[in-house]
């Protein structure tokens, strides 16, 4: 049974920083993609980044690049989403997400888009405010 749960959210100034963990566990592989995504007030879900565990690439949503970093820790089946310099309009509920390995390349869109990804954990709240 795969199982993610998510840390590390809460309130925080504009300009200020915070580290997100995704703890991973029930996947049988060693391989398998995690993504961040986030989902604000009355919008739609949205991409923020992914991490493939088995190779370490990364990917990330336009509107983050430079400011957030993601990360894993294998040993620990962690991953981490560190987030800097953030705005108001980084509120929002953040989520993991875990997939397998897909049966096609992907494209950098389809690291970024929730409907590739089957299980979900439970969310955390990013509040950014002044």
């Amino acid at each position: 049974q795969v199982k993610l749960v998510e840390s590390g959210g809460g309130l925080v100034q504009p300009g200020g920083s915070l580290r997100l963990s995704c703890a991973a566990s029930g996947y049988p592989l060693d391989y398998y993609i995690i993504g961040w995504f986030r989902q604000a007030p009355g919008k739609e879900r949205e991409g923020v980044s992914s991490i493939t565990v088995g190779d370490g690439s990364t990917n990330y949503a336009d509107s983050v690049k430079g400011r957030f970093t993601v990360s894993r820790d294998n040993a620990q089946n962690m991953v981490y989403l560190q987030m800097n310099s953030l705005q108001r309009e980084d509120t929002g509920v953040y989520y993991c997400a875990l997939v397998g390995p897909p049966a096609h390349p992907w494209t950098s869109v389809d690291y970024l888009n929730p409907r590739r990804y089957a299980y979900w954990g439970q969310g955390t709240q990013v509040t950014v405010s002044s």
